[in-house]
């Protein structure tokens, strides 16, 4: 695979970081991890931690390119919810370890996405954002529904609230997994934490697949730095992972 791959997190304006992230790169295949401590929970960042490790230890153990994506994304994920219900077995429920997450496995010359929550995924291609995971949230639902816009939903009083995460109850929460999509030379996919994309638009999104000078790894830190700028002085842990496709 001929790829260029970039990783980010910044504190913001927060006391700790409780996202983790990661860029795992084969010859056959290459995984973007972004895991999204809820700060409202304890322990969030062991959440995260934990919950990486998980899925990280099954990629580099398995076989590569993978013979089932889909099904190792939903074997992966419910692993990882798994052992941070464990992490959490004794804590009164309301305060048990949890968060979000977004994965997108690349082989292939396609790519197959999964998310938990509203940590997303983007598939950027010449300048424009071609498609992005949809939250599980309660302000997405209104979305979809036409209830509300995207520009109002960046206000919305429950814009935070997630609808599932891995951890906290037992049974696997839901999650969302793509078929296989299409990559085109240049084409930039970006998975990343609620504090990238929160304050920001499709266009500001597709500002990570800028071609020209900046590398990949500028153009992820100046998206960081946009975001948090926007939304200072309450900017949250700001996480992306990038990766260009340029050919097999």
């Amino acid at each position: 695979m001929q790829i260029e791959y970039a990783k980010v997190s910044a504190l913001g304006d927060r006391q700790d970081n409780q996202d983790r992230a990661a860029v795992v790169v084969s010859e056959e295949a290459a995984l973007l991890l972004v895991f999204d401590g809820m700060g409202g929970h304890s322990d969030g960042a062991v959440a995260a931690e934990t919950g990486l490790k998980v899925v990280q230890d099954l990629f580099v153990e398995s076989k590569q390119p993978i013979f089932d994506p889909q099904g190792f994304l939903y074997m992966a994920l419910s692993r990882a919810h798994d052992e941070v219900v464990r992490v959490g077995a004794g804590v009164a429920v309301d305060f048990r370890p949890r968060a979000t997450c977004a994965i997108c496995l690349v082989q292939e010359g396609g790519a197959f996405w999964a998310h938990i929550g509203d940590s997303r995924i983007y598939q950027v291609r010449d300048g424009q954002v071609l498609g992005r995971s949809r939250d599980h949230s309660h302000v997405e639902v209104l979305i979809q529904e036409g209830a509300i816009s995207e520009e109002e939903a960046q206000d919305h009083p429950m814009r935070n609230f997630v609808e599932c995460c891995i951890g906290g109850d037992a049974p696997v929460p839901d999650m969302s997994i793509t078929n296989r999509r299409q990559l085109e030379s240049g084409d930039v996919l970006l998975a990343c934490s609620d504090g990238l994309w929160s304050g920001l638009s499709d266009a500001d999104m597709a500002e990570i697949g800028i071609p020209g000078d900046n590398n990949l790894v500028e153009n992820l830190k100046n998206l960081s730095m946009k975001a948090l700028n926007v939304n200072s002085p309450y900017s949250d842990n700001t996480t992306g992972t990038a990766l260009r496709w340029i050919g097999a």
